[in-house]
């Protein structure tokens, strides 16, 4: 029998089985790789948290001010996201990678080195834009080498950088008390490991895309219908108003916590800081088990359990002891934040193809924006005291009730089948 096809129809079915194989392949050492980058460039922020007891006491800052850090941080990390993520989705930028972390290892070093608040501000917003650069493009990075398992990528990719945020006590614990500011030259090592591996990446990803990967499918011309369009941007709105409160309610124990402490209980820094890798340690747990446990319960119901189940936990902590205090911690950063990754897959769904812009918007301008919590908690500490304000940050959660506005997974999953 007469094979029909022409020379030119073969080549572009050979293309066409070469795209899928690209795109349907899991590669789990890029997947391990650009986690552990994830790990080195949010345990590098956290640093920076971990630090403010030693800063305020150095420098003789105020509450205000530590808030000024924290927003100078999230700002700077988080505010130029959504730009570089838009970018990112229309013209790949791979060298972004290690020019990030390259940035990221400036600011470190500044900040050993710091004597006085001006310094530091700038020092921590070039480790925020290092941050900036990374997240869009390793959210893409992930997503491309994760093959046809997205949700087992997001968990391995945002857990990676959990983990980082976790380790920000014990930096203060082990680094900083021992030995003071100067203990943060240390993790230009860190920052170096980083550059090393970025470049490994960015090679790879440059070969991905010069073998022809696409985040996009072809069929992307027919035009969303208006109620549609205003479905998704509501949509848009209370995801990034939730991971908004979520990082607020975040911002108050990472950042101030250990002053509640030492506060109301007489607590060593050192011990105080072991609280706070408890709640982000098992945050990172959280984070992790949170694409399984949406896959039985649903993506939307799990945001809804994470926030609303946080509120008994958040409500009790100012009023109990330290034992039960490191229960409640270890209980609600687990709730809280096994919505982590789920809230990113759920804006992926919402904007299939546009990756950086997703990753800009959630794990980017909405945790920025938590950054202006940590400021108002910063001020109102000052003028009603530490212990009013944990009160009052133990209602946050109950805003996740909003997560009930949002579409359910099955009208997602048919807006992504149209």
């Amino acid at each position: 029998m007469k094979n029909n096809s022409s020379p030119a129809t073969s080549h572009s079915s050979g293309v066409d089985q070469e795209q899928r194989n690209l795109q349907q392949a899991t590669i789990y050492r890029i997947l391990l790789a650009v986690s552990f980058v994830h790990l080195f460039n949010d345990s590098i922020q956290a640093l920076i948290p971990a630090m403010f007891p030693i800063l305020k006491n150095n420098l003789l800052l105020s509450y205000a001010q530590i808030g000024w850090i924290s927003f100078a941080l999230n700002m700077t990390s988080s505010v130029i996201q959504p730009v570089i993520g838009y970018a990112a989705d229309r013209k790949p930028r791979p060298i972004l990678l290690p020019l990030g972390m390259c940035c990221t290892f400036a600011g470190v070093l500044l900040l050993a080195f710091a004597d006085n608040y001006i310094l530091v501000i700038f020092s921590v917003m070039l480790v925020g834009f290092g941050s900036a650069a990374f997240h869009p493009e390793g959210m893409r990075v992930a997503h491309m080498a994760a093959g046809l398992r997205k949700g087992l990528s997001q968990s391995i990719f945002q857990v990676g950088g959990n983990a980082g945020q976790s380790l920000g006590p014990l930096l203060m614990k082990w680094i900083f008390i021992p030995y003071g500011q100067i203990g943060a030259l240390g993790f230009t090592l860190v920052a170096a490991a980083g550059i090393a591996v970025q470049t490994y990446v960015a090679r790879w990803y440059r070969q991905m895309l010069d073998s022809g990967y696409t985040f996009r499918k072809k069929s992307t011309t027919h035009k969303l219908d208006a109620a549609r369009s205003k479905s998704i941007l509501s949509a848009t709105i209370i995801l990034v108003f939730l991971v908004f409160v979520r990082s607020w309610y975040g911002a108050s124990i990472g950042s101030y916590y250990s002053f509640y402490l030492m506060d109301q209980y007489n607590m060593k820094l050192d011990d105080a800081q072991i609280y706070i890798f408890m709640y982000l340690a098992a945050g990172a747990v959280g984070t992790f088990f949170g694409g399984p446990l949406a896959d039985r319960f649903g993506r939307r119901n799990l945001i809804l359990i994470s926030m609303v189940g946080t509120v008994p936990f958040a409500l009790a902590l100012p009023f109990v002891n330290p034992f039960w205090a490191a229960v409640l911690l270890l209980i609600g950063g687990f709730v809280l934040l096994s919505s982590f990754s789920v809230t990113v897959i759920y804006a992926q769904m919402l904007y299939p193809g546009n990756i950086g812009t997703v990753s800009g918007l959630i794990t980017g301008l909405a945790f920025g924006l938590g950054g202006i919590g940590s400021l108002v908690i910063g001020n109102l500490i000052d003028y009603i005291g530490i212990s009013k304000v944990f009160v009052a940050c133990g209602f946050l959660p109950l805003l996740g009730l909003l997560a009930l506005r949002l579409p359910s997974d099955k009208k997602l999953e048919g807006w992504a089948a149209d």
